[in-house]
């Protein structure tokens, strides 16, 4: 868990608004356009981390503000989606601390191989090593139903 400010990152489950999650992912995310409901509550049972950042209170009250969630095997391979921070609390700082989280995960800590897709957010994933693929990529095949 890591506190800023009034801010938490934290990886228990019950901690996450799954409704307002979804909400915010198809209302704003490209990539989550088609997804239903019921999918992304499976494809959250069967990630390997989930994480959420929230907004704390003196009386204790947390409302989630950003979301990651990792595909894993917890020993060789993940691939980081739906990563988001919602607008009204960006410009703070939190993407990062988001990303200090996903990186110092313990359940991810001897990846030899951890891929995500972007379309603009180059920049920050850069920060904590991810590059593209070059050379290495032309071997990677994939299935894509967009």
């Amino acid at each position: 868990m890591i506190t800023v400010d009034a801010f938490v990152v934290s990886d228990d489950p019950a901690w996450l608004d799954l409704r307002g999650t979804y909400d915010y992912l198809q209302a704003n995310m490209y990539w989550a356009a088609k997804l239903s409901y019921e999918d992304f509550v499976r494809s959250l049972a069967f990630s390997a981390v989930c994480l959420g950042v929230y907004q704390t209170d003196d009386a204790n009250r947390r409302k989630q503000v950003g979301f990651a969630r990792v595909v894993s095997d917890r020993a060789t391979f993940a691939y980081l989606t739906d990563v988001f921070i919602h607008e009204d609390y960006r410009g703070l700082g939190l993407s990062k601390k988001l990303m200090e989280a996903v990186m110092s995960h313990p359940d991810l800590q001897s990846l030899r191989r951890f891929l995500l897709v972007t379309a603009d957010a180059q920049g920050l994933y850069s920060r904590y090593g991810f590059r593209e693929l070059g050379e290495e990529g032309s071997h990677w095949l994939q299935i894509f139903r967009g």
